[in-house]
């Protein structure tokens, strides 16, 4: 399944299963110092980050490639949605004549097809930038007890390839959601889009992690990426 059709399947309840992600863009913007007024949010899925933002906006411009997540975001006079892929070269395009102060992108980068890419094309707005990047250590655990290969990049490499664009300062942060049964924490990977739509484990290797996977939580392991 496309990363995009999972998302759109989930949009609805979307906000329902965010939790961490939901943390993660309240640390993003803790981060920024200022108070930019002209935005650009990367992958805004339901609007988390226009929801964390405390200051008035001029103007947001919010890009996901899902009609669904675009629905249940805030709308406003001053805000424009829009539905474009950052893996597209012709959305960067498209925006060429806007103006930002910052742009954010909030737990949505890792689904980057070519990073290096997406990041040279952010480089050329010129603009301050606030990255959140789910990194490989993310559900690590689940990984070395079905024994399968890490799903994301690791953080050396993310790190390599902005360095390349932007002169930054990072940080990563590991957050632990905890769940009564592994059921239910499988259950909310599926829902919450943090695989992006994959499968990752297949039924033989679902029935080994549902008997041994030895924590009462899951770990994520996010990059910040600012300047």
């Amino acid at each position: 399944m496309q990363v995009q059709t999972q998302f759109s399947k989930s949009a609805q309840h979307y906000d329902e299963y965010n939790i961490v992600q939901q943390q993660v863009v309240d640390h993003q913007v803790a981060l920024c110092t200022e108070q930019p007024t002209r935005i650009l949010d990367l992958g805004c899925g339901t609007g988390a980050l226009f929801k964390s933002i405390s200051w008035n906006l001029k103007q947001l411009v919010a890009i996901d490639f899902s009609d669904e997540m675009l629905k249940y975001h805030p709308s406003g006079d001053h805000i424009e949605l829009i539905k474009g892929d950052f893996n597209d070269e012709t959305l960067f395009k498209s925006l060429g004549e806007y103006q930002f102060d910052r742009i954010f992108s909030a737990s949505s980068l890792q689904w980057a097809k070519d990073l290096d890419q997406t990041f040279q094309l952010i480089k050329e707005f010129n603009a301050p930038i606030s990255f959140s990047i789910f990194t490989q250590k993310t559900f690590a655990k689940i990984f070395e007890t079905a024994g399968i290969n890490p799903l994301l990049r690791d953080v050396k490499m993310v790190l390599n390839t902005a360095e390349k664009y932007f002169d930054i300062k990072s940080e990563v942060v590991t957050y632990r959601l905890p769940f009564s049964n592994s059921l239910d924490m499988l259950r909310y990977i599926k829902a919450s889009g943090v695989s992006g739509g994959r499968n990752i484990l297949n039924y033989k290797q679902i029935n080994h992690l549902l008997r041994e996977y030895p924590l009462d939580h899951l770990e994520f392991e996010v990059l910040f990426i600012h300047n």
